[in-house]
Order: structure tokens, then sequence, then C-alpha cells
């Protein structure tokens, strides 16, 4: 007789403390109670409602708030001990609806890397504000995030930035866009800004600073009509001679570099986790739909093949979350973050999320096709994670390029 084990919401992690088991329940509720009665209907919505006041985004931004997930909140804490925190919370939230867990979690972005960047002034600034990170372009895409120029082709160059910088005595003065892919970047009231630097003429990277979006000279695009996160606005972000106080700096062209690397350790693992969330909800879906349907004469989840598919869905949810948490436990205990790690979950939990989300809409069969039932929109949300934060196969190469050992060559 086999013996059914009924997992807590992280499977097969340790026991949580405490602190954990109370962040993970409040979230877990929030992502039922508010998240997912909410996520189906912004999915509905055109890109301009989703924004506009009166739009239920807003509603459950506010109520967000009460969650105290901020950066700030959490400064006191241990490095390790606030990362895992964070995981734990935010896995629920993207497990009740991934677009809007994308919004709570790049509303801290720039305080998170103001964190990163050690100017605890910025973190206090962007705290209680809805924030994004501002680093692709038009004409730079992943080339932005190859900061150290290590993917560029031998015969060609990445060519003049879209958005420069220059330093003019005490005030930083920005020209130029980001591209139509800045989360949050509709909505936003402060962005991490990644951009060049401009010195005698010339540009190099680079520049990182928070940036208010409410100065003169600020303005924006359009919200892209996307296939999947649609209750994650993104749009462009276009600067004119937008004046930054130097106390608004967090990396200068010295620093742009390890910034970029830092950033980029921290964000992948975030992506990744959202991801997991998406992977887990995509296989409690199918799951419990197993439960249900009948086929065959008798509930599917009795048909071989059926259970066949469901353990591999399961196995592959549990290794991506022990990845993203491993890597995350390792950067925040670590000299130097392992950026080949980061980008390991984030590649490794993505491809997770469509695979597991294409298999559950399969077993939903013509149901899944449907918009009456959840498993269409998680393909399309874990569809949009392939690209978000950098393309996996751009990713990949960064990170096979950082497993060269320079002394073996």
């Amino acid at each position: 007789m086999t013996s059914y084990i009924d997992l807590p919401l992280s499977g097969l992690e340790g026991p949580l403390s405490e602190m954990e088991e109370l962040i993970q329940d409040t979230c877990h509720r929030f992502a039922v109670e508010v998240m997912r009665p909410a996520g189906p209907a912004l999915d509905e919505m055109t890109p301009e409602e989703t924004v506009a006041p009166g739009s239920p985004l807003w509603q459950v931004l506010e109520q967000a708030q009460e969650l105290g997930l901020s950066v700030a909140a959490m400064l006191d804490m241990d490095e390790q001990e606030r990362s895992r925190l964070l995981l734990i919370a935010a896995e629920e939230l993207a497990w009740g609806e991934p677009g809007l867990a994308g919004m709570i979690l790049v509303s801290q972005m720039p305080a998170l890397y103001a964190a990163l960047a050690g100017n605890m002034e910025m973190v206090e600034y962007c705290d209680g504000k809805m924030g994004c990170w501002g680093i692709t372009e038009p004409d730079h895409g992943s080339d932005t995030l190859d900061a150290d120029g290590s993917l560029q082709a031998a015969v060609g160059e990445y060519g003049r930035p879209n958005c420069v910088a220059r330093i003019e005595g005490d005030k930083i003065i920005i020209n130029g866009q980001k591209s139509a892919w800045v989360s949050g970047g509709i909505t936003a009231q402060v962005c991490a800004l990644y951009c060049h630097l401009e010195e005698d003429g010339a540009t190099r990277p680079g520049l990182v600073a928070i940036v208010p979006l409410d100065l003169p000279g600020v303005s924006r695009g359009k919200p892209l009509d996307k296939m999947g996160l649609r209750a994650l606005n993104q749009g462009e972000i276009y600067f004119d001679n937008v004046e930054v106080p130097i106390s608004h700096l967090l990396a200068g062209p010295d620093e742009y570099v390890d910034m970029v690397y830092k950033t980029l350790a921290e964000a992948n693992v975030h992506v990744a986790n959202l991801a997991v969330g998406v992977a887990r909800a995509a296989y409690e879906h199918a799951l419990e739909y197993a439960h249900q349907r009948k086929q065959g004469g008798q509930k599917i989840i009795h048909h071989q093949n059926v259970k066949y598919r469901l353990f591999h869905m399961f196995r592959k949810v549990e290794a991506a979350r022990a990845l993203v948490r491993r890597v995350s436990e390792y950067n925040a205990t670590a000299s130097r973050p392992a950026l080949q790690g980061s980008i390991a979950s984030k590649v490794t939990a993505t491809q997770t999320a469509f695979e597991v989300a294409s298999e559950a809409l399969q077993m939903f069969g013509g149901n899944g096709l449907t918009k009456e039932y959840p498993v269409e929109k998680l393909l399309r949300d874990a569809r949009a994670c392939l690209i978000a934060d950098g393309c996996n196969e751009i990713l990949a190469m960064k990170g096979g390029n950082l497993l060269v050992n320079p002394d073996l060559i």
C-alpha cells in the first residue's frame, strides 16, 4: 500500500524557522485572497487599463505594502537570513500571480541595488516608493548585460549607447532613453538607472544612479502589449537633460562593471525564484485536475502515464527550488557572489517553469487551451520568463565565459 504525504508549501525544503513560517503563511494567504482574484482580470485588460487609476493593480500594490517586505525593513537582518526570507515570500507571491509578483519585486530593486552599492541614504530614499531598473536600451538589449565586453564579437562593436550621463559639479545630467522593457517603468516613482558616462566627448561604461521619475525632462512611452506577465507593465523612459544630485550616485565608471556583475547575480536569482512559483502553480493545478477529471472510465490520476508525467513535474519543481535556494545561500555568504550560479538558477528555473506549464496544459487537454482554466495563462507567463532579465541563450554564454580559468590558458 502506497503512503501519501501531504508536503508543506515549500515541498522538500528543510524545516522553516518560526519567522519564515509566519512570512510564508502570510504571503500564501495574500496570494490566495488578493493576487489570484486580481490576476485574471488584469490579464484581460489592455496595458493602458492596467496602469490606469481604478485598476485592481493599485489595490494589490497598496495591500502588498502591509506585508513588510521592503529592503529597508530587513536591513538589520543577516544577509543570508534576509535573502532566504525574501525567496520564501516571493515564491508564494509568484505562485499566486507572477505578473503582480514581478511588480512587487521590481518596486524593491532601486533600494536593493542601493544596498548592494552600500549607499544606505538611497536605500532609505527609495523605501516606500515604487521602483524600476533601467538598463536595456533600444539598440542594446543583451549588450548592456555585458558590461565588460566579454561576449562582444571580435570584429564588432556595440556602438553608441542610447542613454548617456555626464557629471557636472554636484549634478548628474542624463540624456537619451531606456528601452520598452523597463519593468514597472510606466508606474515607477524612482529608477535605478544604468547607463554610459560621457567625458570629453567620449562615452564608456558607466554610471549607476537613483533617478526620481517626477523630475523635469522625464517622460515615458506606452506600456507594452505583451503575451505574458501582463500585470507587470513595461515601457520606455526618456531623459531630456534630467538633473540628479550627485548624492544619488551608486557607482561610477571605476565600479560600474563590478556593479553590473553584482546586480545580475542578485536579479537572476529573484527571476529564477519567480519561475519556481510559476512551475509550482502549474504542477499543483495539474495534480488537482488529475484528481477530478474522468476519462477512460476513471479519474485520470489512476492512469499510469498521468502519474508518470506528474512525477516528472514534481521532481523538476523540487530541483529548481533547491538550486535557487542553494545559489542564494552561497552568494549571501561568499566574499564574492558567483554570477555563473545565479545564471544557472535562472536558466534552470525558467526552463522548468515553461516545461511544467506546457505539460500541465497538455494534461488539461482541450480545457487547457481555454481561458476558463488557469494553465493557459501560466504557460504564457512561463514563456515570458525565458527572456526576462536577459534571454537564456545570452545568459548561458555569459555563464560559460565565467567558467574560463585564465591560469589554465
